[in-house]
């Protein structure tokens, strides 16, 4: 019987990545803040006020991002002899809870706005709000799938997290847009109307994060087409005569094996230990997420 523990260690370019992306959401954000700020306040479009907050709160959730994927990036210590992985699903969770305050403080405020058309003087919007509605959209859209190409990339769960942001984002400017034009063609409670569907959009984005997070946070395990997948590679390598257990679970954006492979009993110590390396390297070279395996051998003992 013989016990091969390996912990994979992997060249990691992800943080690399994911500050560059980091960098240029952040720039992209402040910019947009600015301009729909400024033509919010211009053209009295409250919509368009409740957009330019939205994308400046991508900017705080873009450097919770850095600083969780910073965390999960460093390598195990004696205090976490796992690593730092699970970090980024913090990072996604604080994410979540800002994404939805964000949501739920532009939600009051189109709800009371709508209560009370008298006492809030709704105005009809100017044409400078839909412009910057439309600019949003099409920006916004854009950093949603160069953030989301560079999450996949790099299994970022923060990361993909902080793409969903610049998704609901565009949402809402679509949700501004349309209120915008509308309170112009003559129904100005649709301004404020337009902030109360941007809030859903935005509540329903928080709670798809926080549920990705809490469900990397708990040791969910992997795809069944994943462990199916891993199945066919361990009963594939030579020596190998079954499975006995074939345990995964999700450590942050890292998979854990653990497997109890069947060999014949007769082999000698030396061949055992040569067939649960060459496990743990067919695992490591087909997936190259799975931070550590651990193989066991069991002896095939015929009655």
């Amino acid at each position: 019987m013989d016990n091969t523990d390996i912990q994979i260690k992997k060249p990691d370019s992800g943080q690399a990545v994911a500050m560059r992306v980091s960098v240029v959401s952040i720039a992209v954000n402040l910019a947009l803040s600015v301009i729909k700020l400024i033509a919010g306040l211009v053209a009295r479009s409250g919509a368009m006020v409740s957009d330019a907050v939205h994308s400046a709160s991508d900017v705080f959730s873009t450097l919770v991002v850095i600083v969780g994927v910073r965390l999960a990036g460093k390598q195990p210590d004696k205090e976490h002899p796992y690593g730092h992985e699970r970090m980024e699903c913090v990072a996604s969770v604080i994410l979540a809870v800002v994404l939805a305050a964000t949501g739920a403080g532009i939600g009051m405020s189109g709800i009371e706005k709508i209560a009370s058309p008298d006492k809030y003087d709704l105005a009809v919007p100017g044409v400078l709000a839909l412009i910057a509605a439309v600019v949003s959209v099409i920006v916004k859209e854009a950093m949603f799938h160069y953030t989301r190409r560079a999450a996949r990339q790099i299994n970022s769960g923060a990361l993909m997290a902080d793409a969903w942001h610049h998704r609901s984002d565009a949402l809402s400017s679509v949700g501004s847009f349309a209120g915008i034009l509308g309170a112009r063609m003559g129904f100005p409670i649709l301004d404020p109307l337009a902030s109360v569907i941007i809030c859903v959009f935005i509540e329903k984005a928080a709670v798809e994060i926080f549920m990705d997070a809490v469900n990397k946070m708990i040791d969910k395990a992997c795809p069944e087409e994943t462990v199916e997948q891993m199945r066919e590679v361990i009963l594939g390598t030579e020596g190998v005569l079954g499975i006995d257990e074939l345990k995964t679970r999700l450590f942050g954006s890292k998979i854990y094996v653990e497997v109890e492979i069947l060999m014949d009993a007769a082999k000698t110590l030396v061949e055992a230990h040569d067939t649960a390396e060459a496990v743990h390297d067919a695992i490591e070279g087909a997936f190259p997420d799975v931070k550590h395996c651990m193989v066991h051998v069991n002896p095939n003992i015929k009655a």
